[in-house]
């Protein structure tokens, strides 16, 4: 077993675990202990107790000593120059046209480093700003961006409840806050009420979670329809949580109903609306089973076994798109050949050859009357045809008669 101590550098801040020693530290004291900045004064927020070996992630440091009054002295010190250090900080920022904000600023207890806090809506290039103050104050210059909710948490300030923030007095660590929170609560959803000073949802909204998820486990929800201890039905209007209280609308006869509240141990109801949630989901799955089912072919059909409604659709569709190929190879070979002809030819060929256009586009009429609009067109593109030969069979006859007779 190891005896440990917890330390807190910072109001409010998380606390780190150190070796004791065989030092008699007590609650409360202020000590100074090695980290990884180097030297550090805190105060000790958990006394000595017992912890398993095992439990320990890795060795732990050492306390230095308790805290002398020359380190008090030099923590005042440091107080006081960090005052002076945040005026020309936030100086420097205004003369180099920064936009950021100044938090805080923080010495080191060796007064070795300066650490300034602050906010921007982006990247801030502060290289210059860090050159001229490590020029002014001779000493190693480190610039830390901070969220809105470690600002918050740093310079404190009052809740919407009238108490002091949560984070500035006792929250070591920000706890994930999630609008489920809220919603398992009853509140309001307005983002002003639910909303604490840095404009991110409040702390506290996680503090009674766990208490209201584990109170709505055997409680009904509005909508379901429940049984009262008179043997009457109703449904649920709404539910207090808290005081574990249901009122239900229930049916007094004659068309007439009544809002009446009973405690949740006496009444009985059935979650209805859960059941209806889940229906269409199963009704659902069912429906893709009789589509998976109905889209692969059976024995006999010729396409073989196990091919899904996809691999159908697929295969149609380059069908179509071979045929209406072959369509148009057709049409091409056709005008090619009847160049020479007379032009009504050549018109009811392209009028036909447009016609299955316009039908393969979707334009022409669906159904049978397609098929009777493209048989008539093919009708009197023959006429044209027949028509046309008719005529320069009549032209090359005449003037062979005529030198005959002459």
């Amino acid at each position: 077993m190891a005896k440990i101590i917890g330390v807190r550098f910072r109001h409010a801040g998380k606390a780190y675990y150190f070796d004791p020693r065989n030092l008699d530290i007590k609650y409360n004291d202020n000590v100074v202990v090695e980290t990884a900045r180097g030297l550090e004064y805190g105060r000790v927020i958990m006394p000595p107790l017992e912890y398993a070996d095992e439990k320990l992630k890795a060795p732990l440091k050492e306390v230095v000593r308790i805290a002398t009054p020359e380190d008090t002295a030099k923590e005042l010190s440091n107080e006081e120059k960090e005052k002076e250090a945040f005026v020309i900080c936030r100086q420097k920022i205004l003369e180099h046209g920064l936009e950021m904000k100044l938090i805080a600023t923080e010495y080191a207890f060796d007064d070795s480093k300066i650490l300034f806090y602050f906010t921007a809506d982006g990247r801030i290039d502060f290289r210059e700003l860090v050159k001229d103050l490590a020029g002014v104050f001779r000493r190693r210059i480190e610039l830390r961006q901070i969220g809105v909710r470690d600002e918050t948490k740093i310079l404190g300030g009052m809740g919407v409840c009238g108490r002091p923030l949560c984070c500035h007095t006792y929250l070591s660590e920000f706890v994930p806050v999630s609008i489920k929170m809220a919603k398992e609560q009853n509140l309001s959803l307005n983002p002003t009420k639910i909303s604490g000073t840095c404009g991110r949802l409040m702390c506290c909204l996680k503090n009674e979670a766990d208490t209201y998820a584990e109170l709505k486990k055997g409680l009904p929800v509005k909508g379901d329809q429940a049984t009262t201890p008179d043997g009457r039905h109703g449904e649920v209007q709404s539910v207090n949580i808290l005081r574990q209280l249901v009122k239900i609308v229930v049916d007094v006869g004659d068309d007439e109903k009544e809002l009446q509240e009973y405690p949740v141990s006496e009444i009985t109801f059935i979650p209805h609306s859960k059941k209806q949630k889940n229906q269409p989901k199963k009704k659902e799955k069912a429906d893709n089973k009789d589509k998976a089912r109905d889209g692969q072919t059976k024995e006999g059909n010729g396409e073989g076994e196990g091919v899904t409604a996809e691999q159908k659709k697929f295969r149609q569709a380059v069908k179509k798109a071979l045929e209406n190929q072959q369509a148009a190879d057709e049409d091409r070979a056709r005008l090619q050949a009847a160049a020479q002809s007379g032009p009504a030819v050549k018109k009811g060929l392209r009028e036909s050859a447009g016609n299955r256009q316009r039908r393969e586009r979707g334009s022409a009429k669906p159904g049978g009357a397609a098929r009777e609009a493209a048989s008539d067109n093919t009708q009197a593109a023959e006429e044209a045809a027949k028509k046309s030969r008719r005529r320069r069979h009549h032209r090359k006859k005449a003037p062979s008669d005529g030198q005959t007779t002459g």
